[in-house]
């Protein structure tokens, strides 16, 4: 192998090679381990050539015949480099801030026994004689709508005292009259329910029909709640009540929960 493949280490790394040169260059490169170490030792500096970009080099090349531009180009380039490092730097350093922070809450829930801490004093919704939350608009922290729930819309909450069926709710009025998001939770099943809305006429209207599976929602069995949405062309002021019932085989709807508007 001749001296010229030897020297052509520096060209084949910055990629100048044409490509019947490449070629042979790669097949010397195979049985050569003097241009294999050299080639290795070049890759940072190709790493490194490769941040300059087209208008830097130009202002290289015309620092040919003027030696203070050159000087001053450098300058430049180096202050670019340390400038880059220093944003690389700040960024490392903001996320081992963020992590660390997460790290403390992590250390201070398994300090305190598991709790999670606690910021100011926590809402509690309104209970019935029997002690279940009564029915109308949520104020607790873990109902609909509050603590922190981005969930739109009006929220309202019902328990049954006697079927146990709670009822979570959203009203979103609209052109076209209401939205409702709704939520169910300890509905036992296998049934088939619906969702009836009153008027405050009196009418009633079914906005939606499902059937619960035999672990039901948010149950001992399957502790997920079933979250549905329905609409009517009825006003949201115009709105009585909203009622779950459950249907048996002959068609018979009897109440679950309702939430009186």
């Amino acid at each position: 192998m001749s001296r010229a493949d030897h020297m052509d280490v520096a060209a084949y790394a910055l990629g100048v090679l044409d490509e019947h040169d490449t070629e042979r260059f790669e097949e010397h490169l195979a049985t050569c381990w003097a241009c294999a170490a050299e080639l290795e030792t070049m890759v940072p500096v190709v790493g490194l050539l490769s941040d300059i970009d087209g208008e830097t080099m130009t202002a290289l090349e015309q620092t040919a015949t003027d030696p203070a531009l050159l000087d001053r180009t450098l300058v430049a380039v180096r202050a670019h480099r340390r400038r880059t490092r220093f944003r690389q730097m700040l960024a490392s350093a903001a996320a081992v801030v963020v992590f660390g922070g997460l790290t403390g809450v992590g250390i201070a829930s398994v300090a305190g026994g598991g709790e999670t801490p606690r910021i100011g004093a926590q809402p509690t919704a309104p209970t019935t004689l029997d002690g279940t939350p009564s029915p109308g608009k949520s104020t607790g922290p873990n109902d609909p709508g509050t603590g922190g729930n981005e969930q739109e819309g009006e929220p309202f909450t019902a328990v049954d005292a006697s079927t146990g069926v709670q009822l979570n709710m959203w009203l979103i009025s609209k052109d076209f009259g209401t939205r409702i998001d709704f939520q169910l939770k300890r509905l036992p099943g296998p049934r088939t329910c619906r969702l009836m809305v009153v008027r405050k006429n009196d009418t009633t209207e079914v906005l939606s029909t499902w059937s619960v599976p035999g672990g039901g929602y948010g149950t001992t069995t399957n502790p997920l709640p079933l979250e549905l949405s329905g609409a009517t062309s009825v006003p949201k002021d115009d709105i009585a009540k909203l009622v779950v019932q459950s249907v048996d085989v002959n068609g018979v709807a009897s109440p679950l929960v309702q939430v009186p508007m």
